[in-house]
């Protein structure tokens, strides 16, 4: 591999790396801490039992270390005073009377200190102040105490004769470092013919600190497999009880998904078995108020159905018998001429009325049917505005029909589209107050889109939420004057849901109101937006001068394929 190649990754850029998964790792955590009862309940075991144990574990290493120099400091001390007396027996029953004889005792009774201290860190020094005696024999110490008799010590062990006195201190390791805990013990002899000597006894506590740590490593592998068992009960004891209430929880989404059938086995008499007879028996209860809600709808809409049915044979009588006359009004005085042309609206409008019921009714009962045909929208709505033209005319609107795309045709029902572009368009009309009305088709590869726009007084955000409600109306006191049902934007709405389509509505007081119509090309095609804004661009306007046109001719429409 050529050195050119090689190049050293700045500090910064790993830890860029670093970061991100991090915090990403926290997140994730945070989130499992959010939505797991399971999680939070082991962790704050563990977590609870950890500082617990750790407490705890500070406590008995403590007890014990300190329990475990006490002994063997006061093993330490009755071996020093043991020795020391031996030492001193020895040292009193010499009649040494020349430095050669005196220095072997003292060697004996130093080997005598050796064997009941069993420690070879010893030190003989004598106390300085004395008179010079040519028998004294030379201080004697050992190179493990070097530097580790502190003047404290001996300054104490001086001014108190026959007395012991101890001080903590560190020994070389076998690292050769000062890491071996120890204790010296010093007293004092009288050596006959040269005076008094200090006498000082090392001791090394290595053993009883290798001792200490075994135990602390037992302790702590214990403490954590003390931890891993308690997290592992912990679990079982959670998924024990959150088992059930994940039971509950998927229940009630099924349940709420409409599967009224699904029920809690319920096992045991404890509280859980309980939880899952209380909601056993909330279910049966809802299955029932449900299966009764539903049982009367069926009726409530077999009633209807019926009813329509048996009203169209004497509406039908009715309506022959107002036709006759109808047609004959002109030969009728004033009054019965005005009377028959009352019947004949009445009756259309009741004929109208009772075809949308029963139509309503389908919807209802779930049995309607789409007869899908290739369409193209543009020349539907064409022909509905023809139709409505003198109608928008009366009441003082313009119809402009708009096309700015392709239009390709959509497999639809074209009765039923015809009819919601019919009930927008009356809609408008009767409530856009004598202004331009303009309609608007696009599409693009998946849909088509049709809007009907009014420059009218506009709605509420109340009345909007309402507006596909049946027979409802914005302004209870105002008359329907082109003689609709109550039920055309119900319907309409129903019609678009059929075609997997949807009907929006936009509409503000003062600017007028936009309904939307969007349906997919195909039945196999899913709605993913719509060709046509829903909020007009005008909106702040009185209405676009261009709206204001003449009767809209058909025949000079053009059609642009995509």
């Amino acid at each position: 591999m050529s050195t050119d190649a090689v190049r050293q990754v700045p500090a910064g850029t790993a830890r860029r790396g670093i970061g991100p998964r991090v915090v990403a790792f926290f997140g994730r955590l945070g989130a499992l801490w959010r939505r797991s009862l399971q999680f939070r309940t082991v962790l704050i075991t563990v977590l609870l039992s950890g500082l617990a144990i750790l407490v705890i574990g500070i406590y008995i290493t403590f007890s014990i270390a300190s329990s475990l120099f006490q002994q063997q400091l006061d093993d330490a001390l009755d071996r020093s005073n043991d020795a020391a007396a031996a030492a001193q027996s020895t040292l009193e029953a010499t009649d040494a009377s020349d430095r050669a004889a005196l220095d072997s005792v003292v060697e004996q009774s130093l080997r005598t200190v050796g064997t009941i201290s069993g420690s070879s860190a010893i030190a003989v020094l004598r106390v300085p102040g004395q008179e010079t005696s040519t028998l004294a024999p030379q201080d004697r110490l050992a190179s493990s105490l070097g530097g580790r008799i502190s003047p404290d010590l001996r300054e104490s062990v001086q001014e108190n004769p026959d007395e012991t006195f101890w001080q903590s201190v560190s020994f070389a390791g076998a690292g050769g470092g000062d890491d071996d805990p120890g204790v010296v013990v010093g007293t004092d002899l009288e050596v006959r013919g040269a005076g008094r000597y200090e006498l000082y006894i090392g001791y090394n506590f290595a053993a009883a600190e290798e001792t200490l740590a075994f135990m602390q490593t037992i302790g702590i592998a214990g403490a954590a497999a003390l931890l891993v068992l308690l997290a592992a009960i912990t679990l079982l004891v959670v998924r024990w009880v959150i088992e059930p209430v994940r039971t509950v929880a998927a229940t009630s989404r099924r349940l709420a998904a409409g599967d009224l059938g699904v029920r809690i086995p319920e096992k045991g008499e404890d509280e859980l078995a309980t939880l899952a007879a209380s909601f056993n028996g909330m279910a049966d209860s809802l299955q029932a108020r449900i299966g009764e809600l539903a049982e009367l709808s069926v009726m409530q809409q077999r009633f209807v159905s019926d009813v329509s049915h048996e009203l169209r044979t004497p509406l039908t009588t009715i309506r022959l018998a107002g036709d006759v006359l109808y047609g004959q009004r002109e030969e009728f005085a004033g009054p019965t001429e005005r009377t028959v042309e009352l019947l004949h609206t009445q009756t259309v409008r009741f004929e109208n009325l009772l075809a949308d019921l029963l139509e309503i009714s389908r919807y209802d009962a779930g049995s309607v049917e789409l007869a899908t045909e290739p369409t193209n929208l543009v020349h539907l709505a064409g022909d509905v505005i023809e139709s409505m033209h003198d109608l928008a005319r009366e009441r003082g609107s313009d119809l402009r029909l708009i096309a700015p795309g392709g239009h390709l045709d959509a497999e639809v029902d074209p009765r039923r589209l015809r009819r919601i572009v019919g009930n927008l368009l009356g809609n408008a009309i009767e409530h856009g107050e004598g202004r331009p009305i303009v309609v608007s088709v696009d599409s693009d590869q998946h849909a088509v889109a049709l809007s009907v726009r009014d420059y009218g007084l506009g709605m509420t955000e109340e009345q909007q939420a309402r507006v596909f409600d049946r027979f409802w109306r914005a302004d209870p006191s105002r008359t329907r004057t082109i003689g609709g049902t109550g039920l055309g934007l119900a319907i309409s709405l129903e019609d678009a849901v059929a075609h997997r389509g949807t009907l929006d509505v936009w509409s503000k007081p003062g600017a007028g109101t936009v309904f939307r119509l969007t349906v997919p090309r195909s039945r196999d095609t899913a709605l993913s937006g719509s060709p046509l804004p829903l909020e007009p661009a005008d909106v702040d306007a009185d209405g676009p001068a261009e709206t204001s046109v003449g009767p809209l001719d058909t025949r000079s429409l053009e059609v642009h394929d995509v």
